[in-house]
């Protein structure tokens, strides 16, 4: 590899975890226009949600749920027109947050209010947002999530949507930077 691109994939590392480091090592509330890059598809498209008065607390349930990634049991059962997912800790607090974060995802999905820490499908989701059946049925230990549509390019944005959090519920801080990295580095490329 060419210096000049060690260099430049150095900086991309460094920024991405930069990036990450501040939003979920910030000892007080994520408010908004603290993240500028990776929201809804693109470098500076955060903007978007400054006006957004729900984006720290939504935040605050993504940190928390990444933090305590190895207290999260997730399922995800692929259907012929969408997925199934059940997301459930022992913990009473990690489920207490699986299920706002759950309830407020749907709100925002029905009001159109993206919430995108960069993820490639997001976007497609909520563009076919009136394409979307969503059924969300809260269990003792956190939610289980059935969403399905006619139309297979949303079915496939929604199965690999499922696949993106099942990352992040696995891997936790680590998934979120892996995907800060390549949104910064296909942000570069565009």
């Amino acid at each position: 590899m060419k210096r000049s691109h060690k260099v430049a994939a150095g900086v991309a590392a460094a920024l991405s975890l930069g990036l990450a480091a501040a939003v979920f090592a910030h000892p007080g509330p994520i408010r908004p226009g603290m993240m500028q890059h990776g929201m809804q598809g693109g470098p500076m498209a955060g903007r978007a949600h400054s006006a957004d008065p729900a984006f720290g607390a939504d935040m605050q349930l993504v940190h928390q749920m990444l933090v305590s990634h190895d207290k999260i049991k997730r399922t995800v059962a692929n259907l012929p027109d969408g997925i199934r997912t059940v997301t459930e800790s022992e913990d009473p607090e990690v489920a207490k947050a699986i299920k706002a974060h759950v309830a407020s995802m749907q709100a925002r999905l029905g009001e159109g209010r993206i919430f995108n820490l960069f993820s490639p499908t997001l976007p497609v989701l909520f563009r076919n947002k009136d394409k979307i059946k969503t059924v969300v049925a809260a269990t003792e230990k956190g939610s289980a999530v059935t969403q399905t549509s006619d139309d297979p390019v949303v079915v496939a944005a929604l199965q690999a949507h499922a696949a993106e959090v099942s990352e992040l519920a696995r891997d936790g801080m680590a998934a979120m930077m892996r995907a800060a990295r390549a949104n910064m580095v296909g942000s570069a490329h565009r």
